[in-house]
C-alpha cells in the first residue's frame, strides 16, 4: 500500500528559520520614513516592533537564524506538520499529476499562523514588554496571537476587521477565550478608526484600517508593541519552518515539486512553504514554478503596481516597497478575510519583479467549488483562504491532465474551515457571487499612493 502522510522525527525538526532575503539576486528595497524619504534602520522601527524582530527584517546577510530554545520547545507540542499525497484528488481530477500538501491546520490553533505569533511574543517578553497589540482579518492570526501571548504572560489587544467580526464570530470568542481584548475595525477607540467612521460611516473595515488602529494603541501605550501576522520580512522568516520541513518530507517521498503553491494576502503562508524551495533556483538551478494565489476581487499581484507605500490606510506605517492596489482600498465582502489586504509582502514584491515567481487571481466562486471538491475527497474542509491554493492546484493539474505531464505539485493547506461554515453554508445555498475590481477603481486608488 502506498504511503499517503510524511511526518518527521523530533530530531529531525528545523533548529533555524530561513532568511531568503541573504540569498536573493535583488535584495528588497529599504522600508523609509514617508517625511525624510530616508532608509529606516533598526532603531527606527524598534519603537513599535520586538527589536529582535526588526533586527530580522533588515537582515540581508544571515541565510540561516537559530530559533531560541523556548520557541524550539512550543514548536515540538505540535510540529513537525503532515505532508500528505492528495491520491484521492487526484483520481476525482483523472490528473497523472502527484498532488501532496502540507497541513499546517493540524495544529491546535487550526492555521500556521501559530509559528510566528509564538517567536513574536517570546521576543517581546524578553525586552521587557507587557502588552502586544494586532490587526486580524478572518481571525486566524488573532486567535494565534492570543494563544502566544497567554504563553509567554502579556497583555494582547487585537483590531479584527469588523466584517470578518460580523461573518465569523467564533474567531473573536477564540481570541477573548485566550484573554485578549477584541475590537471591531473601524472602531471609536482610536483617532485613526474615527477618522475613517467619519469619512464613511458604513465602512466595512479592512486590514489597513485595522492595521492602523493597532499601530496608534502601541504607539500610545506604555510598554506596549505591535505585532504582525502577514507582509514583513520577520514573519516570512519565521514562518519557514514549513518549507524547511517539506523539504525533507518530500525527500522522503521520493520526490521533489515542480510547482509550488500557496494563497496569498501579505505572503506569510506563500513565504513560507514557499522560500526554502526557492533558494535551490537562485543557488542550485532547479526550475519549480511558485504560485502566489489571490482572490479575483483583491489582485494586487496581477493587476496592482509596484510602488512605495503605507501598509495601512491612515498612514501610520513605514512607505514600503510593494506591489499595491493603494493604502486606501476598500476590498470586497470576500469571506476569505485574511486576503483582502491591498499590498504584498517587500521580499515578494522583489521576487515577482524578478520574475522568480507570479501570481494568479482566482474568483470566490471557483474557491468554493475547489474547497468541497477538496472536503469530499481528502476529508478535510479547508479554510476559504486555503481555497484559493486549492484551486490554482486543481488548475494546474488539470493542465496536466491536456498534456500527459506527470508534474509533482506541492501547495499549503494554511488552515482549516471549521469555524467558517457560514461561508460554506451561503455558497451551498447560492447566496455568494464573485467580486471584480474594475481598471477605474484600481487606478482612482493608486492616485492617493505617496510614491518616493
Amino acid at each position: 500500500m502506498k504511503q499517503k502522510r510524511y511526518l518527521l522525527d523530533e530530531s529531525e525538526l528545523p533548529k533555524q528559520w530561513y532568511n531568503i532575503q541573504a540569498d536573493m539576486p535583488n535584495k528588497p528595497l529599504p522600508p523609509i520614513h514617508p517625511a525624510t524619504k530616508q532608509p529606516l534602520g533598526v532603531d527606527d522601527l524598534a519603537h513599535i516592533f520586538p527589536r529582535e524582530c526588526c533586527v530580522q527584517e533588515l537582515d540581508q546577510e544571515h541565510p540561516f537564524i537559530d530559533i531560541p530554545e523556548p520557541v524550539l520547545e512550543k514548536y515540538k507540542s505540535y510540529r513537525s506538520t503532515p505532508l500528505v499525497r492528495a491520491y484521492s484528488l487526484e483520481e476525482a481530477l483523472g490528473t497523472p499529476a502527484h498532488i501532496y500538501f502540507k497541513n499546517e491546520s493540524v495544529n491546535p490553533l487550526g492555521s500556521h499562523k501559530i509559528n510566528s505569533a509564538l517567536p513574536q511574543c517570546y521576543y517581546a517578553k524578553e525586552e521587557g514588554t507587557t502588552n502586544v497589540t494586532t490587526e486580524t482579518g478572518a481571525g486566524q492570526w488573532g486567535a494565534a496571537l492570543a494563544y502566544a501571548a497567554a504563553v509567554f504572560g502579556l497583555e494582547a489587544a487585537v483590531y479584527q476587521v469588523k466584517i470578518s467580526m460580523q461573518q465569523k464570530p467564533y474567531r473573536s470568542s477564540i481570541m477573548r477565550t485566550f484573554g485578549a481584548a477584541v475590537t471591531g475595525s473601524p472602531s471609536m477607540s482610536t483617532r485613526a478608526g474615527k477618522d475613517i467612521i467619519t469619512r464613511d460611516p458604513r465602512h466595512p473595515g479592512s486590514l489597513g484600517t485595522a492595521i492602523s488602529e493597532a499601530v496608534e494603541l502601541a504607539t500610545t501605550t506604555p510598554n506596549c508593541k505591535y505585532t504582525l501576522g502577514s507582509v514583513l520580512n520577520h514573519v516570512a522568516i519565521h514562518q519557514s519552518v514549513i518549507g524547511l520541513e517539506a523539504e525533507k518530507q518530500m525527500q522522503k517521498a521520493g520526490e521533489y515539486p515542480d510547482i509550488v503553491i500557496a494563497c496569498f494576502g501579505g505572503g506569510s503562508n506563500f513565504g513560507g512553504i514557499a522560500f526554502p524551495f526557492m533558494r535551490h533556483n537562485i543557488l542550485d538551478g532547479k526550475t519549480t514554478e511558485f504560485i502566489a494565489a489571490e482572490p479575483e476581487s483583491c489582485p494586487k499581484l496581477t493587476r496592482g503596481e509596484f510602488r512605495y507605500d503605507f501598509g495601512d490606510e491612515a498612514g501610520y506605517t513605514p512607505l514600503l516597497p510593494m506591489y499595491t492596489l493603494g493604502h486606501g482600498f476598500k476590498p470586497a465582502n470576500i469571506h476569505a478575510g485574511g486576503l483582502r489586504y491591498h499590498g504584498a509582502g517587500m521580499i515578494v514584491s522583489q521576487l515577482i519583479k524578478d520574475g522568480l515567481m507570479h501570481g494568479v487571481d482566482i474568483p470566490q466562486l471557483e474557491t468554493f467549488e475547489a474547497g468541497l471538491l477538496f472536503a469530499r475527497t481528502e476529508g478535510i474542509i479547508p479554510a476559504p483562504e486555503s481555497s484559493h491554493a486549492i484551486a490554482a492546484t486543481i488548475r494546474e493539474a488539470l493542465k496536466c491532465k491536456e498534456t500527459g505531464e506527470e508534474k509533482v505539485i506541492l501547495f499549503n493547506l494554511s488552515g482549516h474551515g471549521l469555524i467558517d461554515m457560514t461561508a460554506y453554508e451561503q455558497y451551498l445555498n447560492g447566496d455568494l457571487m464573485n467580486y471584480k475590481i474594475t481598471d477605474d477603481d484600481i487606478k482612482k486608488n493608486l492616485e492617493t499612493v505617496p510614491g518616493a
